[in-house]
């Protein structure tokens, strides 16, 4: 049936609605602007990529001696909320912006723009031809969202003219209001789309903790929650009259990035003995426990444990091996004094780190004390620094004011694009998603080796030797693939645990009255 509200909770409430910005690359970004914003292609189910109609007719891929290129057939009826057409303007805007050549922008990542060579117009105002300098496999990727021409038209526009707003549109809702004293964020059908009209009237996102969810959903405040890896959650949902749980294999990862950068992880090999003394196993036992899913650890950082060429390539670095950290630690130079407990410097300083979770959010505080508990048992202090969730990236992760971290890794149907830029060497203070802040001349070339490939078998031989040279600089370990359990009303359809697909924000709607 047509009409009705939905209420949506998000963890935190954005500033930088610009996704590609350094700091709007994030899931609560994308819950809204997947409905308010053009997606040029849509995975379905099996993580496949298809033209999206409303915007797409089609995408041709034409090989040539140099490079390849992309013939975009776009829907005439395509326009932005302020009338103009959406069309080549879009095109060149978005990847000079994204590019790389112009530092200015504060982009997440340039993968894949940085290899476009010319966008021309096609043969009417409709079709738009990208030709790539080489060959890019993940050109599906690109222009997914795609922002109006007017907000990356200057370095300016780009980083601040989406602070706190969403001046243009073009998508089946419209944005109604912003609140950010109440930190909610309204959008409504907008009449002017020209796809099938949005089954829902309106969508209310309103940001609260992840711990007050559950209460809020059981008193019927929201209409889903992600329950994430609370098991508690879990069972009080499943005790509401009238709630559905909903379950997918997901594609996000759950992980620790340590900041190669600061000084007691700036040595590979206190990095590896980090690793090495976190038992990853028992982490994931305890974020997974009743959840009912099966626990096992991942061993990989571009493909998860259900993915088409996942191999496990954590080696030595994925054991717990308390023993082998500490002797990390004294061919380091850390000294660990008689009766003492904690390694120490010449100069007396203790070994210790700073694990940086967002409040409000319980797993990482489990997390960060399941961690402290182990490093103890190597001699290795860890302080827990819980800090608001909406300052968690822009004030500490993105500046790298942490020394280990825990959060997800979005997934997407492509398995290395997404993350060039988390494992890209930094340039100066530009590192993208990197908030590792390391990275090396071989993993550059070996993720650029694996980007240019196109047959399916050789993508994943060399997706998986980039893996390994990874694991090896010891920045970022993987703990698991995170599930994907969602509860809603149990009139809610097209949403809920999608896996790897992404829905039509027009077709969400509810079948009861609401």
């Amino acid at each position: 049936m047509d009409g009705g509200t939905l209420r949506w909770p998000l963890p935190e409430f954005p500033t930088q609605w610009n996704f590609n910005h350094v700091n709007g690359t994030k899931g609560a970004v994308e819950h809204v602007i997947q409905g308010v914003l053009p997606y040029l292609m849509r995975p379905d189910a099996k993580a496949v990529p298809r033209p999206v109609p409303e915007y797409l007719r089609s995408a041709t891929l034409r090989r040539t001696k140099h490079g390849q290129t992309v013939i975009y057939r776009l829907n005439p009826k395509a326009k932005w909320s302020d009338g103009r057409p959406i069309g080549r303007a879009d095109f060149v805007a978005q990847a000079h912006a994204l590019s790389g050549r112009d530092t200015r922008y504060e982009v997440s990542t340039i993968t894949g723009y940085s290899r476009i060579k010319r966008i021309q117009q096609g043969a009417d105002a409709h079709t738009v031809k990208v030709t790539f300098d080489g060959t890019y496999a993940d050109w599906r990727s690109l222009f997914s969202p795609l922002y109006p021409a007017t907000a990356y038209s200057t370095p300016r526009a780009f980083n601040t003219g989406w602070l706190n707003r969403l001046p243009v549109t073009s998508g089946p809702f419209k944005i109604q209001g912003i609140d950010r004293t109440a930190k909610t964020l309204t959008v409504v059908r907008d009449p002017a789309w020209w796809g099938a009209p949005a089954k829902l009237d309106r969508i209310v996102y309103r940001a609260m903790d992840t711990s007050a969810m559950p209460g809020a959903f059981a008193n019927d405040e929201i209409d889903l929650m992600d329950i994430g890896l609370d098991a508690g959650a879990l069972k009080r949902v499943q005790e509401i009259p009238g709630a559905a749980i909903r379950r997918a294999g997901g594609p996000d990862w759950r992980h620790f990035t340590l900041n190669a950068t600061s000084p007691v992880l700036s040595d590979v090999r206190v990095r590896r003995a980090v690793m090495l003394g976190i038992d990853r196993r028992t982490i994931a036992r305890a974020d997974l426990s009743g959840l009912g899913v099966p626990v096992q650890t991942l061993g990989n950082h571009f493909y998860v444990n259900t993915q088409d060429g996942y191999q496990d390539n954590s080696g030595d670095l994925g054991r717990y091996d308390p023993a082998r950290a500490r002797q990390l630690l004294d061919e380091a130079g850390w000294k660990l004094p008689p009766g003492q407990g904690k390694y120490r410097t010449k100069a007396g300083r203790t070994l210790s780190l700073r694990f940086v979770v967002p409040s409000g959010v319980p797993i990482g505080k489990r997390e960060g004390e399941l961690t402290r508990a182990l490093l103890e048992r190597v001699g290795i202090r860890v302080d827990i620094v819980p800090v608001p969730a909406d300052d968690a990236f822009d004030r500490y992760v993105a500046p790298g004011n942490f020394d280990i971290v825990p959060f997800s890794w979005l997934g997407t149907p492509f398995p290395v694009s997404p993350m060039q830029a988390v494992f890209a060497r930094p340039h100066g203070d530009r590192v993208q998603q990197n908030f590792s802040r390391i990275g090396t001349v071989a993993i550059d070339a070996a993720m650029d080796r694996a980007i240019a490939e196109v047959d399916p078998g050789r993508i994943h031989a060399l997706v998986n030797r980039t893996d390994r040279l990874i694991w090896q600089q010891a920045s970022v370990l993987p703990l698991y693939q995170r599930p994907q359990l969602v509860a809603t009303r149990a009139g809610l359809a097209n949403m809920g645990a999608c896996g790897f697909f992404e829905p039509a924000y027009q077709d969400i709607g509810f079948t009861t009255p609401r």
